[in-house]
């Protein structure tokens, strides 16, 4: 994150708004040991979460500086799972929501996650919290066939399918969905591919007709133009498939009906409003940074 753009989401974030200056002093202690330390250290995001922090992990930063980095769809995934469902966290990353929906909701994860240095953080966050037995970690890409693809490896947290003029890259397995995930159960599916949503959605046909398959939440910025990809087709075919573009109120627990996508950040697609809605209103409430959400 850039300097200015750090400090207004800290200042701003909803779980810090009555600790301003306690989060201030978080963002300036972390600058100060990030430079003059190791470089790492574990921060309590959620409730009762830790994650390693290393910098340029903005995701991993974002917790230590706000409690939820992504606050309204980490509060979504909190107050939607329950111990029985299933939580497919594709692109998982260091594993943020992953860490969540195991060791919070105590829901079996399936964690999908390429890159090497990554999986690496990933797989030591799942043995931090104690929750290996509730995850498994595929060590693949996901999209519409399966193959080999470029990912770049120079980019930290950000490293993606590559483009024709990456240099450092890796070849990496990539498979489909519906090949190696079946839901028997409620489920919730993340997916934050950095602009390589539809081709996984494309692999993940017989999911998206599964009834069991109630929420979504997917990152439609644009920046799948990069690949060839037309996002608004992506947000048709769930439409078809009666799935309905939300944004989500974490402290009223209400679901906001949108016109389209949220190109601003992540948007959250719900199948059976009234079913998700009823889950939202009941789960427990989560004391984080020392507000109930």
């Amino acid at each position: 994150m850039a300097l200015s753009h750090t400090i207004n989401f800290i200042l701003n974030h909803p779980l810090n708004k009555n600790q301003r200056v306690r989060a201030v002093w978080r963002f300036l202690r972390w600058q100060l040991q990030s430079r003059l330390g190791s470089g790492v250290t574990i921060a309590r995001f959620g409730e009762k979460s830790k994650i390693i922090v290393k910098r340029g992990l903005d995701g991993a930063t974002g917790n230590l500086y706000s409690g939820l980095h992504e606050f309204e769809d980490m509060a979504f995934l909190l107050h939607f799972l329950r111990s029985d469902d299933l939580f497919v966290d594709v692109g998982a990353n260091v594993g943020s929501y992953t860490i969540l929906a195991s060791n919070e909701c105590r829901t079996q994860t399936i964690a999908i996650e390429p890159i090497p240095q990554t999986y690496d953080i990933l797989k030591q966050n799942i043995e931090l919290n104690d929750v290996s037995t509730l995850v498994k970690v595929l060590t693949i890409g996901l999209g519409n066939e399966k193959g080999v693809l470029k990912f770049t490896t120079n980019l930290g947290a950000m490293n993606q399918v590559a483009k024709a003029y990456d240099i450092d890259t890796i070849d990496l397995p990539v498979e489909r969905f519906d090949d190696h995930i079946t839901l028997d159960t409620t489920t919730m599916v993340k997916i934050d591919v950095e602009g390589f949503e539809a081709s996984v959605i494309e692999g993940m046909t017989k999911a998206l007709e599964n009834e069991h398959l109630k929420a979504m939440i997917i990152e439609l910025n644009g920046y799948g133009k990069s690949f060839g990809f037309d996002e608004n087709l992506i947000h048709q075919k769930l439409l078809d498939l009666h799935f309905e573009p939300c944004d989500y109120e974490p402290f009223s627990r209400t679901l906001i009906k949108l016109n389209r996508a949220n190109t601003e950040k992540n948007t959250i697609y719900i199948r059976d409003l009234e079913f998700v809605s009823q889950r939202l209103k009941s789960a427990r409430p989560f004391t984080i940074r020392g507000q109930k959400v």
